[in-house]
């Protein structure tokens, strides 16, 4: 990984954090930028386009989880990814963070060498698909197309834009239909094993898709978990 080329904005309104976080990061080789609230955190970002945006939860004027879903709503940043950064484990945190828009979470405090290793996965687990030399991909079912590219669902010629996550779990389901996916295995492949999510997490997700997209072809399986039906 060419870490020079990698541009990771941290947002906190703790000097000391932002100081140990830029550290760590500029000793592998990162391009580190800082912002000390959500407000001029999203004005940075929009300036630098980075790939990595880390941010804290509780911050004044504009908080992590609304700037969150601003970025979400530049089509130029709809690639960068997403990071919690917070002291908070409350099931109800991280469903906010992750229905904004969120890949993941990192919980304060951490030590150097856990953090360092915890961005290298979140950026290898999401490389293929941010990388601007990937061929469009796209999968027609009867009931609406999926563009993995510009990470779109078109459905009776208007397109849907879904959050990261939501799509992600979309693709997942349709990449098997009529396969029944164990909300263990959904875990891991759209939020990874080192990532830990409240119970609700899944269902808050799965029921936000099934309103957007507006039909029935994702059913749950009690017990075990979801599958896709394509309608015909």
């Amino acid at each position: 990984m060419n870490t020079g080329n990698i541009k990771i904005l941290l947002v906190d309104d703790e000097a000391d954090i932002l100081e140990f976080l830029s550290y760590n990061l500029k000793r592998e080789g990162f391009q580190t930028f800082t912002a000390n609230n959500g407000k001029k955190g999203l004005e940075l970002a929009k300036k630098i386009l980075p790939q990595l945006i880390i941010l804290d939860v509780m911050m004044p004027e504009m908080d992590g989880i609304e700037a969150c879903g601003e970025i979400r709503l530049i089509p130029e940043l709809k690639n960068s990814l997403i990071v919690f950064l917070t002291a908070r484990a409350e099931d109800y945190s991280q469903i906010a963070g992750f229905n904004a828009g969120a890949d993941d979470y990192i919980t304060k405090p951490i030590k150097p060498k856990l953090f360092i290793t915890k961005i290298y996965s979140i950026l290898r687990r999401y490389s293929d698909k941010n990388n601007p030399n990937e061929t469009n991909r796209i999968s027609i079912f009867n009931a609406f197309t999926i563009d993995e590219e510009r990470y779109l669902v078109i459905k009776e010629e208007q397109e849907i834009n879904l959050p990261k996550k939501e799509f992600e779990l979309l693709l997942l389901l349709t990449s098997k239909p009529n396969k029944v996916f164990a909300r263990e295995e959904i875990f891991a492949k759209v939020w990874g094993n080192q990532v830990i999510v409240g119970d609700r997490t899944i269902d808050v997700h799965m029921r936000k898709i099934r309103e957007k997209i507006g039909v029935d072809c994702i059913k749950t399986v009690k017990g075990v978990g979801y599958k896709f039906n394509d309608l015909k």
